[in-house]
């Protein structure tokens, strides 16, 4: 599934080869959203950005002409509301990651809204999308000398009840800090005294989980990303974060992303003695079509339990403004902020740090 090629004429006059994706994923490395909204949109105009490769430093053009799904990452995607029209105008669907964590008392995300406001925006951003368009995650559990499991239960439940009718579903990882570096350095770096899980603190936070998840009457489907551990005998799957499922209840008219996804559209042949049946596999859409994939989309070029299908990510890390304590995207908040304020100086420049 490597996405096509096409020759492009850069702002400069400039005849370049460009990576043209279908799906676009904006971003794993950055939060697009939050603070550089305006500059992607712009970039989404004009066509074309450039990208720079966070292993060789590598620069290469993306090119957004035969783009028709965005997936979104962020912490606080409020300034989307600005712009979700431009996607709809243009047919191009989308649906976002929103990470809503509660870690206020403790101080690990002093650079995100408050809790009660970042609350607010997920269910204004439903309102405009529709149910199943925003995806809840609380990620990373994590564990401190300040942060219980009973912690997390608690911040789960109270963040749940709030977005009772507003989600499908709710994402979470356990916070695998040994295996990250950057995410040990940071931590350290900030004094914060943490606890690595192990399988007995999972398989207990996931049986707590899911016994809320039924009490409390959310029936949220609960998932986690790129976790090893099988704790699917607690209703709890593995999870695609780029999803072609997704994708298909929200667009399957699109005819070309249908033919990039490899996915057939039926519709249900209605019966008087039985409900309708699918075949296994298939996805619902409504009550009288479903869609069948007939090829596994998955990106092999991801970690080893990662679900996600193939994209293309247009972020950077080391440019994100949030400063969380436990950042996996930065090198350092210095970095970060120098690379933010290069943005500013250059808000609409073909790179997202401005040159």
């Amino acid at each position: 599934m490597a996405d096509n090629k096409l020759t492009i004429i850069t702002e400069n006059g400039q005849t370049v080869q460009a990576f043209a994706p279908v799906v676009v994923s904006a971003s794993r490395s950055t939060d697009i959203p939050a603070f550089y909204a305006g500059w992607f949109f712009h970039r989404l105009e004009k066509g074309y950005s450039v990208w720079t490769n966070p292993f060789n430093g590598v620069s290469s053009y993306v090119c957004y002409n035969n783009t028709r799904f965005i997936v979104f990452w962020s912490k606080n995607p409020r300034p989307l509301l600005d712009h979700l029209d431009y996607l709809k105008d243009h047919k191009i669907g989308c649906y976002i990651q929103y990470t809503l964590n509660d870690y206020e008392r403790e101080g690990l995300e002093k650079g995100v809204p408050p809790l009660n406001q970042r609350i607010d925006t997920f269910k204004k951003l439903v309102n405009k999308l529709g149910i199943g368009h925003v995806i809840w995650r609380f990620d990373p559990m994590i564990l401190t000398d300040k942060i219980t499991i009973d912690d997390l239960i608690e911040k789960v439940g109270n963040i749940g009840d709030q977005l009772k009718g507003y989600t499908e579903k709710l994402v979470f990882s356990y916070a695998d800090i040994t295996s990250y570096k950057k995410v040990k350095a940071n931590l350290e770096k900030n004094n914060v005294n943490y606890r690595e899980w192990d399988e007995a603190l999972m398989n207990e936070f996931a049986i707590r989980l899911s016994r809320m998840n039924k009490e409390r009457g959310w029936n949220y489907q609960l998932a986690t990303c790129g976790e090893k551990i099988d704790i699917d005998q607690y209703g709890i799957a593995h999870n695609r974060c780029i999803d072609d499922e997704l994708m298909i209840r929200f667009s399957w008219n699109d005819t070309e992303l249908m033919n990039f996804l490899n996915v057939e559209i039926h519709q249900i042949q209605p019966s008087l003695f039985e409900e309708p049946r699918i075949p296994k596999g298939a996805v619902r859409i409504s009550e009288s079509m479903y869609g069948i994939k007939k090829k596994n989309n998955r990106d092999k070029g991801q970690r080893q339990f990662c679900g996600c299908i193939s994209s293309k990510d247009v972020g950077q890390y080391n440019t994100c403004p949030h400063l969380c304590e436990y950042c996996y995207a930065n090198t350092s908040k210095a970095t970060a902020i120098t690379n933010w304020k290069k943005h500013k100086d250059n808000p609409q420049g073909e790179k997202i740090i401005g040159y």
